[in-house]
């Protein structure tokens, strides 16, 4: 994870200026890392344009993990964002009741398809990054609460071994 130093330092986070003193941004808890991944799966899907930016401001805004929310933003990369962006264009294509092309390198090369595309994208990589942050989010907040259950089951199994030992057993050999 990034550091609050480099984050500070970051040329494009600048203008956020002591917003990032916050410190609600940096704290690990369920609702501030469950919001960060929510935030962070949606801009995720957003056409690549100024992800950075705008998931730093979501992020400051809701006041969750910042860290974790810019991270999250990386998994839309050179090598994902084809699969991911044809999967948007079919669901939009799908929404608007229209015939999606198959994934032909030639079509998706030529600009002037482009224009063509664009609807069923943007609203296609809208829905998905809703479904994928709320998916997130709710992810979180499960295995977190699994969690936190397991420990506190293997909390109260410890001390009822531990009043178990002490009423099994006298405290000195003089109690016999």
């Amino acid at each position: 994870m990034p550091t609050p130093k480099s984050i500070h330092e970051n040329r494009y986070l600048g203008i956020f200026g002591k917003l990032l003193h916050d410190p609600n941004l940096w704290h690990l808890n369920r609702h501030s890392v469950a919001g960060a991944f929510g935030i962070g799966m949606f801009v995720m899907y957003l056409p690549p344009f100024g992800h950075t930016f705008i998931v730093a401001a979501l992020a400051i805004y809701l006041r969750v993990n910042l860290p974790i929310s810019m991270a999250l933003v990386w998994i839309s990369n050179p090598v994902t964002i084809p699969p991911m962006f044809y999967v948007a264009y079919v669901v939009g294509c799908w929404i608007l009741g229209m015939q999606a092309e198959g994934f032909n390198v030639h079509f998706w090369l030529d600009w002037h398809n482009w224009l063509a595309v664009t609807a069923p994208v943007l609203l296609g990589s809208i829905i998905c990054g809703a479904v994928c942050g709320l998916l997130g989010y709710l992810s979180i907040q499960i295995l977190w609460r699994w969690k936190l259950m397991r420990q506190i089951q293997a909390r109260k199994a410890r001390y009822r071994s531990m009043v178990e030992s002490r009423t099994s057993r006298p405290s000195s050999k003089n109690q016999t």
